[in-house]
């Protein structure tokens, strides 16, 4: 056994409280380091597990946006497959359709523009959603307005039918009154009408010393004197009348001079004229009408018939027969 000097036991007792102190300091050191070491295990473990959380929330946004974004689509095809029937069985709009139509196809381009985009944030599916709603308000009011307009159209349609029938019964009241009117005119026409009577119609014979006789000799003749009376009429006016003469030839020939031409007649048409004459008729007076006519030519033997019109209606005619003269013609 050693024995220790007294001066010696005080360094001893320094030197194992020294070893002591260097064990719990190298403990408390290993501990401080385990705790590190957990905490920053559990710090790797929280901050997994917290990403992956992250991860799964954003798949899950990302699921949910593309599912409301698909829902959203279909919402949009089903507004616009109503708003296309719509507008395919209105094919006449007025102008105020036409607005509210620029309206919807102003709305549709937004949504299509906002669907289209590839990041789309919630905040814009939230306003295409607001507006799929309110293109759904609006294709409504303009499926009303058409309705509406379809409504006063057959309204429209009623009334031009009933318009379209009282002009067919007016337009026939018409044509009977025009009809009726018209029967009386031609009445009224043909109660106005001159009548002639006692024709007298004289070849003549211009001698060179300027006196005159009648005569039946064709090859004598220069001129025919005709004359004939205009019958009282209490229905005709007063005033000018118009007398249409037709002198045809022994051939049948209606003789053409340069007064000639075409007038009408009720009854045959229109007709050439010899001569037209023009006299003022006294009402209910009878008047003698007076007039020579000259040949262009010679006269030729046989019978010169003699026609008067007025008012489209034969009034009276005569004939003169002209004669082959003596032995010598």
């Amino acid at each position: 056994m050693i024995e220790l000097k007294k001066d010696e036991e005080p360094t001893l007792i320094k030197m194992q409280v020294g070893e002591k102190k260097k064990k719990s300091n190298k403990s408390l050191l290993l501990a401080l380091l385990l705790i590190t070491l957990l905490g920053t295990w559990g710090y790797i473990i929280w901050d997994k597990n917290n990403t992956k959380e992250i991860i799964t929330q954003k798949d899950n946004t990302i699921s949910a946006t593309a599912t409301q974004r698909d829902e959203l689509q279909k919402e949009l095809e089903d507004a616009t497959i109503r708003y296309d029937i719509i507008k395919t069985s209105n094919t006449k709009k007025d102008s105020i359709i036409d607005v509210k139509d620029q309206e919807i196809q102003n709305k549709r381009k937004k949504i299509n523009d906002l669907l289209a985009k590839a990041n789309a944030t919630q905040a814009e599916l939230t306003e295409v959603k607001l507006l799929i709603t309110s293109l759904n308000s609006d294709i409504e009011g303009y499926k009303a307005q058409i309705a509406q307009l379809e409504g006063q159209k057959e309204e429209l349609t009623k009334a031009n039918q009933n318009l379209s029938t009282q002009r067919d019964n007016l337009q026939k009241d018409y044509n009977s009154s025009l009809e009726e009117i018209k029967n009386k005119d031609k009445t009224i026409d043909i109660g106005s009408t001159l009548h002639a009577s006692n024709f007298s119609i004289v070849a003549i014979d211009e001698k060179g010393n300027g006196k005159v006789k009648e005569t039946t000799n064709a090859k004598k003749a220069d001129k025919l004197r005709i004359s004939f009376d205009l019958d009282e009429n209490m229905i005709t006016p007063s005033g000018a009348k118009k007398l249409y003469i037709i002198i045809t030839d022994p051939t049948g020939k209606i003789i053409a001079t340069d007064e000639s031409g075409k007038f009408s007649t009720q009854d045959n048409g229109n007709l050439d004229y010899t001569q037209q004459m023009e006299i003022n008729y006294t009402k209910n007076q009878r008047q003698t009408v007076s007039f020579d006519w000259k040949s262009g030519g010679k006269f030729i033997i046989g019978d010169y018939k003699i026609e008067v019109y007025n008012n489209g209606f034969k009034i009276g005619q005569g004939i003169r027969q002209l004669k082959k003269g003596g032995i010598f013609g």
